[in-house]
Formats: C-alpha cells, structure tokens, sequence
C-alpha cells in the first residue's frame, strides 16, 4: 500500500496566500520525513480554495527539496495548457528527477479560467480527449505533429526526450493519471490504459464502480488481464489523526467549513451557468465519515477496508484540514509513524 499526501495550499479564513503556500511546500518535506511515498498538489486559479495556480510549478521545487518522494500534480488543468507545453514541462521533471515525477491531469471545470487563458467553454466541453492524446503522443514519440481540431502544426522533434533520463530511469516517460468524475471520462482513461485519480467527495461503493467500469472498458479495448489489475489508481482523501476519534473530528469541523465557504464561494463560471454548492458543515461531516479521520488505528482500518474494497492500494490524504501549520506537520507525522506501520 502507497500513501502519500494531497496538497491544495488552502487559503484558510484570516490566513495569507504566503501562509499557505509555505504550509504547502512544508507538508511535503515533512511527508518525505515522515515515510510517506508520494505528494500530490492541486491547481486552482484567482480562488482561496488552493492557492497553487501551477501544480507542475510547485512540483518542480518539491522534487527539488526533496530525494525519495513521488511528486505528482492532482492535477494540471489541460483545458487551459497547451498539452505540448504541459507535456515538455513533465518530461524535464521527469528526466531531472530520475523519474520521480507524476503527470495527473483533468477538465477542471467551466471556471472563468477559460475566458482569462483564451481557451473558452469549448475546451473544456469538447476538448479534452484531443488535449489527452496530443500529450500522450509527446511523452511517447520521438516526433509529433497537430493534426486535431484545435491544434494543429507541422511535426517537430520532442526534447527532451523522456527516454534520456540518465541511468534508464522510467525510459517509459512520466507516469500519466486522469482524474475521473464521469463514466465518459472513465471510459476515455481505460481505453488509454490510463490509471485514474478518484476524488474525495465519492466514497468506497462508488469508488468501486468507477474501477469496474475502467475495467470493463480497458478489456473491450484490448487491454490485457496483466495490464488492467497491474493499473495503479489512486483514491483521495482526507486524513487526520487523533487521540479519540471526535477529536479528529472536531479539528476538522472547526476549520473546514470556514475555508470551503469562502474557496467554493469565490469560483466564477465562465458562461454565468447555475452552480449548486454544497452545505460545508455537511460535506466536512460526509468527509470525516468516509476517510481516515480518527485514531490511528481507525485510519489504518479505513485505509485497508478501501483497499479491500475497490483495489486501489494508492492514496492521496488531504492533510492539512486545520489550518495550522504545526497541526498539519503533527498530523504528517504521525501518518507516517503511527498508521503506516500498520498496514504494512
């Protein structure tokens, strides 16, 4: 089992956009310290819900920092990258870092990020599958070329090449995760043999469905036995220990919903489309009911029935629900020292 840590650096009610970033970049060389196999970091624009407007960014400096720990982005938003830009980026990642890094990417949503990076709602609707196969052809091919509908140019060579990272390490290139919402984007992942990233508003049962659909649709596209139960996803999720379980979970309650009404609040559609919003209390309630959130016995038992219950062995905890830097490095540490050895 790989545990890691999900990253948004909140922006947390009275708190600075600095306070959370370096809440953020702490967190990871805390984790790395603390045993755990991976961080991943998010990417949000002009909202307090996560500061990082560049998860490949924060990557980079991570991996820097750092010398064992997977860095992954959860994820780049290729609605609004250019999938040759984005794919360029992670292959230097991944060929400076000996391979340690982690490309997950999504749609976003129909954010007012489309109208500011000139993309528009077309992107987000319709071109995704073309965005995912232009950068999938980047990090495998030695040469590409555009030929889709939104991008086309002649062919040019590929540098650098994922298959020069030195000494051989992942000459396969970066490993590429699609964060999953819908069937159709599940079916647009299996077809790719692309593992999923499953987020943590969705609880095991669901979890579980989405990994079927995957697999069904990975075998209708020909993909082998071996390739499909060997595809690594990763489920998110919240983590926070405690020494009784209402302490984890008040901890949570007491900051959560203050920093989820003003990050979910502040995000702009970009057509003026109807939004529903989520209860915070409610949802930081569903959110303790469904993840580690608790003892670290509870967590370790959390962890392992999700495991056994969808076969995703990759996880992804948000860490850092209090709000308070010495709580989240606290609640990393013991992550790594009192959950971890339990699940072997």
């Amino acid at each position: 089992m790989r545990v890691g840590t999900f990253v948004l650096a909140a922006q947390f009610p009275g708190q600075g956009q600095g306070e959370a970033l370096h809440r953020a970049v702490r967190s990871a060389e805390v984790a790395e310290e603390a045993g755990l196999d991976s961080v991943w970091l998010a990417e949000h624009h002009f909202v307090p819900y996560g500061t990082c407007p560049s998860a490949v960014t924060l990557a980079a400096l991570l991996l820097g920092r750092t010398r064992t720990l997977r860095v992954g982005t959860a994820v780049s938003v290729l609605p609004t990258a250019h999938p040759v830009a984005l794919g360029e980026q992670a292959a230097l990642l991944h060929v400076t870092s000996g391979g340690r890094f982690s490309l997950g990417v999504g749609r976003g949503g129909p954010w007012v990020d489309l109208e500011v990076f000139g993309s528009g709602i077309e992107a987000y609707e319709k071109g995704f599958p073309e965005s995912l196969d232009l950068l999938l052809d980047w990090l495998r091919e030695e040469r590409v070329g555009g030929s889709g509908e939104r991008f086309a140019f002649r062919e040019v060579p590929v540098v650098p090449r994922p298959a020069e990272a030195i000494g051989g390490a992942g000459a396969e290139g970066p490993e590429v995760v699609v964060a999953c919402t819908s069937p159709k984007t599940v079916r647009l992942a299996a077809e790719r043999g692309l593992p999923m990233l499953l987020g943590m508003h969705v609880g095991d049962a669901e979890k579980a469905e989405m990994v079927g659909l995957w697999r069904r649709h990975a075998r209708e596209a020909g993909r082998s036995v071996d390739e499909i139960y060997a595809a690594e996803h990763v489920s998110a999720g919240v983590a926070q220990i405690g020494d009784s379980g209402p302490e984890a979970s008040e901890t949570l309650l007491k900051a959560m919903p203050g920093w989820l009404k003003q990050g979910l609040d502040a995000h702009v559609t970009v057509d003026g489309r109807a939004r529903s919003m989520r209860d915070p209390y409610a949802y930081t309630e569903l959110l303790c009911s469904l993840h580690p959130v608790g003892t670290a016995q509870l967590c370790a038992d959390r962890l392992a029935a999700t495991a056994e219950r969808t076969g995703i062995t990759r996880f992804a905890l948000l860490v850092e629900g209090s709000g308070d830097l010495a709580a989240t490095e606290e609640n990393v540490r013991r992550l790594g020292a009192e959950v971890l050895p339990q699940l072997g």
